[in-house]
């Protein structure tokens, strides 16, 4: 089975590191970080307000914003238009994700 990289004759650009919830993951250069995260299996980063269920990337252009996510200590992130950078910090955002703030 082919897959679109091998059907255009694609090869894997330079890859670094970032950290989610303490794991190191690889990143190639270019992906967002729901691509990062979904590159590494996991599907769901943030729970809801209400009743913690477990959320990701569901539109993926960032209109949900179901991806939300905290990035180097910022809440409400989309992790679907954020560029992933090397050495970034990525945690699960519970609720508001602003809890840290006081608010």
């Amino acid at each position: 089975m082919s897959t679109p990289r091998d059907l255009v004759g694609g090869a894997p650009r330079a890859t670094y590191s970032l950290t989610f919830d303490g794991t190191e993951l690889p990143v190639q250069a270019g992906q967002s970080v729901a691509a990062a995260l979904w590159s590494a299996g996991i599907l769901a980063w943030r729970t809801t307000r209400d009743g913690d269920a477990p959320r990701g990337a569901f539109c993926g252009i960032g209109q949900c914003y179901d991806c939300l996510v905290t990035v180097n200590g910022r809440p409400n992130q989309r992790a679907c238009l954020i560029p992933a950078r090397p050495g970034d910090t990525v945690t699960t955002q519970e609720g508001t994700g602003r809890a840290e703030l006081g608010c």
